[in-house]
C-alpha cells in the first residue's frame, strides 16, 4: 500500500511541473540596448533540451537542462568574438512568462531575460 501511495504522489508532483515545452521569446537590457533571444524547449520528464538563438550569437544547443517544478536550468556554448564561452541560465516559469538569470561561467557578465510564450 505504501508503494502505491508513493507512486501516486510522485506522479501527482510530476503533473505540477511547469509546462515549458514550445517556443519562447525573451528580451534583456544590454549595454548597447535591448537584446532578444528565442528559446525552443523540449521536455522529457525532468530533462530540458532544445535550442536557443539570437542575432548576435546565432543558434546554440541547450545542454545540462533540468526542470524541477517551476524552476529550470540549462547551459549553452557560444563563440563570442573568437572566444568560446559557456553561458548558464537559471529561471522560473509562471504561467506564460519565464524569468531567466543569465551569466557567463567565468562571471564576466550577467543579465536577466523576461520571455513570453510564442506560437
Amino acid at each position: 500500500m505504501k508503494k502505491i501511495l508513493a507512486i501516486f504522489l510522485l506522479g501527482a508532483f510530476s503533473a505540477f511541473a511547469a509546462d515549458i515545452a514550445g517556443n519562447w521569446k525573451g528580451t534583456a537590457e544590454g549595454p548597447n540596448g535591448k537584446m532578444e533571444r528565442t528559446f525552443s524547449f523540449k521536455v522529457d520528464g525532468n530533462q530540458l533540451t532544445g535550442e536557443t538563438a539570437s542575432e548576435m550569437l546565432g543558434k546554440s544547443k541547450i545542454e545540462d537542462g533540468k526542470i524541477d517544478g517551476d524552476n529550470l536550468s540549462f547551459s549553452v556554448k557560444v563563440n563570442f568574438q573568437g572566444q568560446d564561452l559557456k553561458i548558464l541560465y537559471q529561471g522560473k516559469v509562471s504561467g506564460s512568462q519565464l524569468k531567466l538569470n543569465v551569466r557567463s561561467e567565468d562571471g564576466s557578465f550577467s543579465t536577466d531575460y523576461v520571455a513570453e510564450r510564442i506560437p
